[in-house]
């Protein structure tokens, strides 16, 4: 019976971790368990024989990545700060890739590959200033490589303070007396305002039976002339304050007319614009008029006093061919 005996490069395989499997005269077949880098490289299968006969194999080992870790985040950050989120993933062979991901879609990060030993170690970094719209924003960092079936990917939602913004909204457009109007303080911010207040021209509310303020909303019941004036919500949080303006003008519903001032003024315009065109077509009638003239001339001059039909054309033909070098137009 033939021997067999496997060396890897030029040192005989002697490790717990592998094991025999089949040998026979025809085959010789070995297990490699708890794989490493360093099982990497070339195996040679002897056949001791005359002469000896063997084989070379190359193996290559991939070093799966570890999972993503996220560094930088400060909980929570405030609006106008700068700041650097690092993703790392270690024990890649060949390089891991990491890709940067914000609320699904791509950012570009800067990528740093180190070498440690066989294996590497990635870090991408992203750098940005925070702004409110940055706020309950997911940050992902996926990392691909030829061992994995599937990405590996790690998120993290930043959390932005920032002072309130404020606006009014209001349920009338052209208030008029007597009508009913409500108007809402809109407030976003971090730390959400817990407070609005309201207040007309600087001061206090003049009348709280008709003016009722119910948290973010003031409501004025029964319009008249003395509600004129500018209504002022504000609100606050730890970062600051803010504040939002109404200017609020009561109409007489009997000198609005009866179709209001929205329709005159839609009315006047339209009334402009059929004038413009107008004239616009006046002025392009007559300078077609005056052209057209003109190449009638031009034609038949020439053919008026011609004897027969057969030199009248001649002439008007000869007048045709020198119309480009002299033109008459009439101003």
């Amino acid at each position: 019976m033939c021997n067999f005996r496997v060396v890897l490069v030029d040192t005989a395989l002697r490790d717990h971790r592998i094991e025999l499997v089949r040998a026979s005269s025809q085959e010789l077949t070995i297990r490699i368990n708890d794989i490493s880098l360093s099982d990497e490289g070339q195996y040679t299968c002897s056949l001791f024989t005359m002469p000896v006969k063997t084989t070379k194999a190359f193996l290559t080992v991939l070093g799966v990545p570890g999972r993503p870790e996220i560094t930088g985040f400060t909980k929570p950050a405030m609006e106008g700060d700068i700041i650097t989120l690092t993703c790392t993933t270690t024990g890649s062979k060949p390089a891991a890739r990491i890709q940067w991901l914000r609320n699904d879609k791509e950012v570009q990060g800067t990528t740093h590959v180190n070498a440690t030993g066989k294996s590497f170690t990635v870090r991408s970094t992203l750098q940005f200033k925070v702004d409110r719209w940055d706020d309950g924003v997911a940050y992902t960092c996926s990392v691909e490589h030829e061992s994995l079936p599937n990405p590996y990917m790690t998120t993290e939602v930043l959390e932005v303070h920032y002072v309130p913004h404020l606006e009014i909204k209001h349920s009338l457009i052209i208030p008029q007396e007597g009508q009913y109007l409500k108007l809402e303080c809109v407030s976003t911010g971090n730390p959400i305002p817990d407070l609005v207040l309201w207040s007309k021209d600087g001061g206090e509310l003049p009348d709280i039976e008709r003016m009722i303020v119910e948290g973010k909303e003031l409501t004025i019941t029964t319009l008249n002339k003395t509600d004129n004036g500018t209504y002022r919500c504000e609100a606050s949080n730890h970062l600051g304050t803010s504040t939002a303006e109404y200017i609020l003008f009561v109409y007489d519903p009997n000198a609005l007319g009866q179709h209001g001032p929205d329709h005159a003024l839609i009315g006047g315009v339209v009334a402009v614009v059929v004038f413009i065109t107008l004239c616009l077509i006046i002025v392009l009638g007559r300078y077609l008029a005056r052209h057209k003239g003109t190449y009638l001339t031009h034609e038949a001059k020439g053919a008026e006093d011609a004897p027969d039909a057969d030199t009248a054309i001649i002439n008007a033909e000869g007048n045709h061919m020198h119309a480009e070098e002299k033109k008459e137009y009439f101003i």
